[in-house]
């Protein structure tokens, strides 16, 4: 039987680690994925992915234990359903404004009688086993992202949908929403108003028995989000890990070259 890993880890009640894969390339994957996330995401909104670099990418997580979740680029039911039967074991869904949105995503994730599902798990069912379709809407992870002032306002209904596991915190486009151009755009929120907003989505997503995730630019912050409470969080993506890496690296060369005497510097 198929067993979301996703899953697996909340009912052993420990918070999912996850990042983000914006590069369209499995190598690169592959590499992430050893380095011991509970999951990566592959992020087909704002990422340079399409659905071919993404069957790839699922392909390279194959050899690891890392859960596969895809974020799908809107609510439109062809790529919800095109990465689930690719193999994803969870999907993200953006700019879910009402419960009417919240209710299509959950049609489309699920196989009937729960929802509108077409049947053909294509790679999922090589991958997952030939009773998938049996177990798929007890195993799937529907997520819906809250980042639109809608949204918020609609938080309650969007919590309360039948069928979904889940909300979902792009604090980004949450705070442009809420707060116009008034704060720095980014992640990691610090305004009261704003940490409010993410500890009511937090609080109204375990009053209703379903997880709650977050998307952070740093561990530091992740590291927060666990300590009021978060279910899942993001640590940045593949993209913001090689750059600060790289950075970082370079950073210390040239430090170090300026700390040497002048006569030392820039040649051997």
């Amino acid at each position: 039987m198929y067993e979301n890993p996703l899953r697996k880890i909340w009912r052993q009640q420990r918070p999912v680690i996850n990042t983000f894969l914006s590069i369209p390339s499995p190598v690169v994957s592959e590499i992430i994925a050893q380095q011991g996330f509970d999951a990566l995401t592959i992020d087909l909104q704002h990422g340079l992915v399409d659905y071919k670099d993404a069957l790839t990418m699922l392909m390279s997580l194959r050899s690891s234990a890392v859960g596969c979740i895809v974020r799908v680029p809107w609510l439109e039911p062809a790529p919800i359903m095109q990465a689930l039967d690719a193999g994803a074991d969870a999907i993200i869904c953006p700019m879910v404004d009402n419960a009417e949105d919240a209710a299509r995503l959950v049609s489309w994730v699920r196989y009937p009688p729960e929802g509108t599902r077409s049947f053909g798990p294509t790679r999922a069912g090589i991958l997952h086993g030939v009773d998938y379709g049996h177990h798929a809407n007890s195993q799937v992870l529907c997520l819906a992202m809250i980042e639109t002032a809608n949204g918020m306002k609609n938080l309650d209904e969007i919590a309360a949908t039948t069928g979904l596991d889940g909300i979902y915190i792009g604090p980004a486009d949450l705070t442009l929403a809420l707060t116009g151009d008034r704060y720095r755009r980014g992640f990691d929120r610090e305004e009261p108003e704003m940490i409010e907003a993410l500890q009511r989505i937090l609080e109204v997503a375990h009053r209703q028995g379903i997880r709650a995730g977050l998307h952070c630019g740093t561990a530091e912050y992740a590291l927060r989000a666990l300590q009021w409470g978060f279910d899942l969080v993001t640590i940045g993506n593949d993209v913001r890990m090689i750059t600060h890496s790289a950075q970082q690296s370079l950073k210390t060369i040239k430090e170090s070259l300026n700390l040497l005497p002048t006569a030392l510097q820039g040649g051997y």
